[in-house]
C-alpha cells in the first residue's frame, strides 16, 4: 500500500485500472514545466460480474482484459501500479499523539487496531502524517487493505506478464490526476467523486490533504440493470445505450420515455447517497463548506446526471478531465479521448506516480 503525494510517472511505470467494466491503462511522459505526454493507451472491457462487490470471480477473464489492455497500448513496460477500493479497504484520518515517523512505524498496527473493522493481521497498512496540530498531537492518515483483496490484484496482474510495484487507493489517484491538471488553492475545499461501475470513491480534499475518504456501492450498474430490465436487451446493449448510445442499436433513435424514467430514477439514488455523505461531512468538520465537486469515472458521462446532481446540491458540479494538461498529441484520436477522459482519472493518477513513491 503506498500513499504518495502525485509525481510524474518514470518511463518504467504503467497506471492500471482493473475496474469491474473494463481495464484501462496509461503510460504518461513529463512534458515541459506543468504538463505531460500520453504515450500509450490501452483499454479492455471485463465481462459482467467477473469482478462483484471487489471480489475477483473469474480470474481468467480479468487476466485476458489485462492482457488485452497491454497490447492496445503497445507498451513494453512490465511495472505497473494498480488501485484498490470498496468494502475491503478502510481510510481514516485520525489523531494521534506527537511522534517521529520511525516511532509510529513501530506503533502503528497498535494504533491501527482501534480504527479498523477487520483484524490487524489480515491487513497491510500504511499511513501518512498529514500535520501536527499542536498540545501534543498530529493528524494522519491510516490505509488498511485486506491481505486477500491485494492478492488477487497482485495475483492477476502476475498472470497477465506483468510486475506489480505499487498498490495504491483509488481516490487517491484521482486526487493525483486532480491536482496535476487543475490549479488549486489550499484554502478551497474540494470533493473528487469518480462514479464507476460498482463503487463510488468519494474523496473530500480539505487543507491541501484528504480530509474525508468514502466507498460506497450504489454507482453505475444500476443504471444499465434498470435499461436492461426496461428494453429487454443485453447488458452490453444497455451499457451502450446509458452512455448516449453511441455504437449501440439506438444510436439513430429517440431513447423510450420508460429509459429516460429509469435513467432519472437511478440518478437520484446515486445522487442522495453521494450527497448524504458530502452531508455528513459538513456536518462534522470545521474545516470549511465544499466549494467545489469534481466527478469523474464512466458513469458521470450518463445524460443529466451532472444537472441533477447540481440541482440537487447546490454544488458546483464539474466533469473533470484528467488530460486537461496533457500536450497535443497526433497518437489517439481526439473524439475518442474525449469520451473516454471522464473514466481515465484512476489510470492517469497512477501513471503520474514514481516508481518506489
Amino acid at each position: 500500500m503506498k500513499l504518495s503525494l502525485p509525481r510524474f510517472g518514470s518511463k518504467g511505470l504503467v497506471g492500471l485500472d482493473i475496474g469491474s467494466s473494463s481495464v484501462k491503462l496509461v503510460q504518461l511522459a513529463p512534458k515541459g514545466r506543468a504538463g505531460f505526454e500520453l504515450t500509450h493507451l490501452g483499454t479492455a472491457p471485463v465481462p459482467n460480474e467477473a469482478i462483484v462487490q471487489g471480489a475477483f470471480l473469474n480470474s481468467g477473464a480479468i487476466v485476458d482484459a489485462i492482457r488485452e489492455a497491454v497490447e492496445k497500448a503497445k507498451t513494453r513496460t512490465k511495472s505497473v501500479a494498480a488501485a484498490v477500493s470498496g468494502h475491503s479497504v478502510i481510510v481514516k484520518k485520525v489523531s494521534l499523539p506527537q511522534m517521529t515517523r520511525s516511532e509510529l512505524e513501530e506503533q502503528i498496527r497498535w494504533e491501527a487496531e482501534q480504527y479498523i473493522p477487520f483484524d490487524v493481521n489480515e491487513v497491510n497498512l500504511d499511513f501518512q502524517i498529514l500535520e501536527e496540530r499542536g498540545e501534543g498531537q498530529m493528524d494522519v492518515l491510516l490505509v488498511a487493505a485486506k491481505k486477500d483483496l491485494i492478492d488477487d490484484y497482485v495475483q492477476v496482474i502476475s498472470e497477465a506478464g506483468l510486475i506489480p510495484v505499487a498498490i495504491d487507493v483509488a481516490a487517491f489517484a484521482v486526487e493525483n490526476a486532480f491536482e496535476v491538471n487543475y490549479d488549486t488553492s489550499s484554502s478551497e475545499t474540494v470533493a473528487l467523486v469518480n462514479i464507476g461501475a460498482q463503487t463510488v470513491n468519494i474523496n473530500v480534499i480539505a487543507n491541501g490533504a484528504p480530509s474525508f475518504t468514502r466507498d460506497i456501492t450504489t454507482a453505475g450498474n444500476q443504471y444499465t440493470e434498470e435499461i436492461q430490465k426496461a428494453l429487454s436487451i443485453s447488458f452490453e446493449e444497455a451499457e451502450r445505450v446509458k452512455l448516449g448510445g453511441r455504437g449501440s442499436q439506438m444510436s439513430q433513435e429517440v431513447v423510450p420515455r420508460e429509459v429516460e424514467e429509469a435513467m432519472r430514477s437511478v440518478s437520484e439514488t446515486v445522487i442522495g447517497e453521494i450527497s448524504r455523505s458530502l452531508d455528513f461531512y459538513g456536518a462534522t468538520t470545521a474545516e470549511g463548506r465544499i466549494g467545489r465537486v469534481l466527478i469523474s469515472g464512466g458513469s458521470a458521462r450518463v445524460a443529466g446526471l451532472r444537472n441533477a446532481f447540481q440541482e440537487r446540491t447546490g454544488h458546483r458540479i464539474e466533469i473533470l478531465n484528467p488530460l486537461a494538461r496533457m500536450v497535443p498529441t497526433s497518437r489517439f484520436d481526439p473524439d475518442d479521448l474525449q469520451d473516454l477522459a471522464p473514466s481515465l482519472g484512476v489510470a492517469i493518477g497512477l501513471a503520474l506516480r514514481r516508481v518506489g513513491a
